[in-house]
């Protein structure tokens, strides 16, 4: 299972490489916050767990039941991202202040996840909480979790997956409609913005990663028999599990962003 080290290294790093790319907007404050819920955040129920252990009897069980309450990817949210955040905000405030940690713009707190931007700070909080499970859900309990086994569930394993045509017609419609509705969009004469352009091909992969994943759940939860949706392949449950422990805390990270770009020559290497 992912130990310290996974956890804190991919968090870590991606936050660095938001750093990079947003030229400093993702700072050092918001790649701290981010490392430590993507870690410790959930997993304060497996130690809160093994410090109970120590005293055994009614705190053990105590312990074991508060393990199972916190380390949960949306209970760990109602009962620590809001206190958490006020928290991190407080430290980094702290750690601006004492030039303890870089705020990248060395000139103000605007930069850093300080009492004004709480939003800053839960939203890193939620972020990285759910990218410690990004983790846990695909290599914890021998590769046997609940949510990886529901993934392999709606793909096709029981023989040969036979290719109906309409499943055929209907996976090319909309994986044709994916890459002609970007070429579109993203056309070389087109008057909107290249921010324009992203939030339109971002809104037009909601839809068609919606549709697609209708259409898979109608051929294997309505359907009956159950039919393959896409082959052997289990389309519904990666295009599930990428968009909310993969792609939604990075959305996550880059909507905590500040608002004003900083000098690149700033930018801690």
């Amino acid at each position: 299972m992912p130990g310290p080290g996974a956890h804190m290294m991919y968090a870590m790093g991606s936050g660095l490489a938001l750093t990079t790319v947003s030229n400093g907007r993702f700072t050092p404050h918001h790649t701290l916050t981010y490392t430590i819920n993507a870690f410790f955040g959930p997993d304060i129920g497996s130690f809160s767990e093994w410090l109970a252990s120590l005293f055994g009897g009614p705190a053990d069980a105590l312990g074991s039941a508060m393990a199972n309450l916190i380390h949960h990817p949306f209970f760990y949210l109602v009962i620590f991202v809001l206190p958490l955040s006020l928290l991190y905000s407080k430290i980094s405030s702290y750690l601006v202040h004492n030039q303890l940690l870089d705020s990248v713009s060395r000139v103000s707190h605007s930069h850093s996840l300080t009492h004004s931007s709480p939003s800053a700070s839960s939203t890193n909080s939620v972020a990285g909480s759910f990218t410690h499970f990004f983790l846990d859900h695909l290599f914890e309990e021998n590769g046997k979790t609940t949510t990886y086994t529901w993934i392999l569930s709606t793909g096709w394993w029981e023989s040969r997956a036979p290719n109906y045509p309409d499943a055929v017609i209907a996976v090319s419609i909309l994986c044709s409609s994916l890459i002609a509705g970007f070429l579109y969009l993203n056309r070389a004469n087109a008057t909107n913005s290249i921010k324009n352009k992203s939030y339109q091909s971002m809104l037009l992969i909601m839809s068609i990663a919606s549709l697609y994943c209708l259409w898979c759940a109608t051929q294997i939860y309505w359907i009956s028999p159950r039919r393959p949706a896409v082959g052997e392949e289990a389309d519904l449950g990666v295009i599930v599990f990428l968009a909310v422990y993969f792609f939604l805390p990075y959305g996550l990270c880059i909507m905590s962003m500040n608002p004003k770009e900083v000098d690149s020559n700033q930018i801690p290497l």
